[in-house]
């Protein structure tokens, strides 16, 4: 009995006492370990059972993390396949990094204007029609014409005095009038971002463009940020600064990049590769189950950006479709425009693959901690019936959240009672369609694709004849089933 305090933490398989004593023996004579008795200790059993759960026996500091480390072997295929993968990503980052967005001389159209903070410091209502017999309405105001029908029916205006708060007319004052049926009606003490355009005469110079967002935005994002770090503790930080570095990857890379002249596509690729190796890697560790999930997303990637190049090329679809598309290709003729289309249905689908390859490889890797004789066809049918229902709501997502954002554009459609075959060929809506569609395809063949590498993966490591000791015994599932098994 002198050697009970030695033993590994190990519990004993739930398939009885006689199970117990022929496993024992054999990691007795395999790896110099076991009780070879076949019989638990009194009092020990529940002792060392909950510790393992926690990741504290001795020897297996590998079940601290999420899962249990793969064996060498599988590590080294693993490695032989996103290493270079990496490599050519590094490559292609300073290859095509930008030294930053080329300059221009301003439009002073849409976003290309020169735009300063500005406070509402006096409104004041006044008749629509004596102002506009004094002249008084600036025709700086883009919005002033809407107001056409106010000012002929004698209706009531506002008289909104402005202060501009940055730049070099700091302090300066100018007047705006605010029709009664303008969208945007200003309010005293508002704050406002103004547009300046030099080139007009100086009493029309600066008119209202927007209302300043800025802090509501902010509070809303400091509101996300808490709820994700409360939730989701050092795995919501770190989420955070993975967002972060995404964002800094589209600032600094891939948007100067492609206004650089550089392909669209290519720019696309390999930012969108950097941010999901950073990304992934960041919130989930450095393991071989992280691994998988990448080189899942990957294989969706590349089957999304063959099926949308195709199908952009087929569908004549050329990415100029509004004033903002317009005014890019206006400024920058170089820009390949469905190039940037394809970019964008690549980047917009990086996203929702993170969610599913990650869940995906979790779920096998669950699985085969939960049943570790189960074969990788048991683990792939398993596998693949999560997948289904996880795949089912994330594609009507996808679908709902296009949708959604081309609401007003699908009401217009609708007003004009267009058929359902008139509004599917329209180049607007097709974007759309083709986005959408390229994307849930790629999404879905994510599901069997991440099953099956996760699959075979873990499989093969349960059998492999060179995995190190510790690693092939995952202890904290058999002791979680043990004790289901026993209620």
């Amino acid at each position: 009995m002198e050697q009970y305090p030695y033993q590994p933490p190990e519990p004993r398989r739930p398939d009885g006492p006689a199970a117990g004593s022929r496993q024992g023996d054999e990691r007795a004579r395999g790896q110099g370990e076991g009780d070879g008795h076949g019989h638990p200790h009194p009092g020990h059993d529940d002792a060392h059972t909950r510790p393992q759960t926690h990741g504290h026996g001795h020897g297996h500091s590998h079940s601290h993390g999420p899962a249990a480390p793969v064996s060498r072997h599988l590590r080294k295929v693993i490695a032989a396949v996103l290493i270079p993968f990496t490599a050519a990503v590094l490559v292609g980052l300073v290859v095509l990094w930008p030294g930053g967005a080329p300059s221009h001389k301003r439009t002073g159209v849409g976003f290309d204007r020169q735009t300063q903070q500005a406070t509402v410091t006096r409104v004041v209502e006044v008749s629509c029609q004596s102002v506009n017999a004094s002249g008084g309405t600036p025709a700086g105001d883009p919005s002033a014409g809407e107001g056409g029908a106010g000012a002929a029916t004698g209706g009531t205006c506002k008289k909104a005095t402005i202060r501009v708060d940055t730049g070099k007319d700091e302090g300066r004052t100018f007047t705006e009038i605010v029709q009664p049926d303008q969208s945007r009606q200003l309010h005293q003490g508002e704050e406002v971002v103004v547009a300046y355009e030099p080139a007009a005469p100086k009493n029309l110079q600066y008119s209202v463009a927007d209302v300043n967002r800025k802090f509501p935005m902010a509070l809303l994002a400091g509101i996300f940020a808490i709820a994700v770090v409360v939730v989701g503790r050092l795995r919501g930080v770190m989420a955070l600064v993975a967002l972060a570095v995404s964002f800094m990857v589209l600032t600094f890379f891939i948007l100067p990049a492609i206004l650089q002249g550089s392909n669209p596509l290519l720019v696309a690729v390999v930012g969108s590769s950097a941010i999901m190796l950073i990304a992934l890697y960041m919130c989930h560790g450095l393991s071989a189950r992280t691994s998988v999930a990448v080189l899942g997303t990957l294989v969706s990637l590349l089957l999304i950006g063959i099926l949308g190049s195709e199908f952009i090329d087929w569908a004549a679809l050329t990415g100029n479709t509004d004033d903002n598309t317009g005014l890019i290709h206006g400024l920058y003729p170089s820009i390949d425009m469905s190039g940037l289309l394809l970019a964008g249905v690549i980047i917009g689908s990086l996203g929702v693959l993170d969610d599913v390859t990650v869940t995906q490889t979790s779920a096998v890797w669950e699985l085969h901690e939960a049943n570790p004789a189960m074969g990788w066809r048991g683990l792939y049918r398993a596998g693949i019936r999560i997948g289904r229902d996880h795949i089912a709501s994330v594609v009507n997502t996808l679908v709902l959240a296009y949708a959604g954002a081309a609401l007003p554009l699908l009401l217009l459609f609708s007003i004009a009672q267009s058929s359902v075959g008139a509004v599917a060929n329209s180049e607007l809506v097709a974007e759309e369609i083709v986005r959408t569609l390229v994307g849930s395809i790629g999404l879905v063949a994510s599901v069997p694709v991440t099953t099956a590498l996760a699959a075979l993966v873990v499989s093969a490591d349960r059998s492999d004849p060179h995995a190190p000791a510790g690693a092939a015994q995952p202890a904290p599932a058999r002791t979680g089933r043990g004790r289901r098994r026993k209620r």
